[in-house]
């Protein structure tokens, strides 16, 4: 039981498929859903601080190399163009624009995305993490009801005809 719960773990560390891959793979795994969404949810924000430190100055440091640049212009260029577009479209709201920016569980977005989105937005740490575990948290509610198939069940509940 303890290697399914690392696993769901590591799963939520892993960039693109974070916690929104994570919860179903527990799930699925019959772990309960409790313990699966906050190891998920602790898995999923572990790399946020580094990110935010650390993963522009790697990727601009990169992007002149011949192995990675190309990987890393696309990370700098995917950041930019969303951070700008959660400015242009947020301005005073940014942090809750964010924080909706990484818990809607769509491709693209995510804790990764989202900080280094405010990374390259010069938000405040304070204010990338609040909003990126706030973020955190509604995704993995949704995904958690999603796979738990309450989502599903209440469709079929309110249907119309």
């Amino acid at each position: 039981m303890l290697q399914y719960y690392l696993l769901v773990f590591f799963i939520s560390m892993v960039p693109v498929i974070e916690l929104r891959g994570a919860i179903p793979v527990g799930l699925g795994l019959g772990l309960e859903v409790l313990p699966t969404y906050l190891v998920c949810v602790v898995g999923n924000m572990l790399p946020v601080p580094v990110i935010y430190l650390f993963a522009r100055k790697f990727l601009i440091w990169g992007c002149d190399k011949p192995l990675i640049g190309k990987i890393c212009k696309f990370f700098i260029v995917k950041g930019e163009k969303a951070g700008r577009a959660l400015e242009a479209k947020a301005g005073r709201g940014l942090t809750i624009a964010l924080l909706l920016f990484v818990g809607i569980p769509l491709p693209g977005t995510g804790a990764w995305t989202g900080t280094l989105a405010g990374s390259i937005l010069d938000m405040k740490f304070k204010d990338v993490l609040i909003a990126c575990m706030g973020g955190v948290l509604l995704a993995g509610v949704i995904i958690g009801l999603a796979s738990a198939g309450l989502l599903g069940a209440l469709s079929g509940f309110f249907a119309v005809g």
